[in-house]
């Protein structure tokens, strides 16, 4: 059991887990549970001058820097780098990240589209395994921030993550 699914358990949260092969990334991690990657959610980890924050956003959008940055009201907001997510969150693999602020100790900005879905899919910590859960459970007891984060298709971010 992840420290992840023992967090859903002592907050009573049903969910299931989800045994895949190894993904890096959330479009691998949809293919290998045959799903669309619309209803994987994916944690994006930013450095803002007040510490860590938490982006959540489908896995089939791009995350817009600059809605990111209006969101957490830092223009200076950017992307962690991988030794800073490895030094950080030493009990998760890279890309495996859950979006639960309380258990990282992060703010978590949710993009509206995240909340479209019943049900969402997402990474508990390791790259070969992913929980899905109602939507309304996982963010029920989490103080989560609405945002778009993400630009509709066809529309050029100004970075990306």
């Amino acid at each position: 059991m992840s420290t992840v699914t023992e967090t859903l358990e002592k907050r009573r949260v049903p969910f299931e887990c989800l045994r895949h092969d190894r993904s890096f990334t959330t479009i691998e991690e949809a293919r290998a549970l045959g799903i669309t990657a619309d209803e994987v959610v994916k944690t994006i980890v930013l450095d803002t001058a007040s510490g860590h924050a938490l982006a959540v956003v489908p896995g089939s959008r791009r995350l817009d820097m600059k809605r990111m940055r209006e969101a957490v009201g830092d223009a200076r907001a950017h992307l962690a780098s991988e030794d800073e997510l490895r030094r950080d969150f030493p009990g998760y693999e890279l890309g495996a990240l859950p979006p639960l602020g309380s258990l990282l100790s992060a703010p978590v900005y949710v993009d509206p589209a995240v909340m479209g879905h019943d049900t969402v899919v997402f990474a508990s910590g390791s790259q070969q395994e992913s929980v899905r859960v109602r939507t309304a459970d996982l963010f029920r007891d989490e103080p989560v921030k609405l945002a778009v984060l993400t630009r509709a298709r066809g529309e050029e971010p100004e970075e990306a993550g």
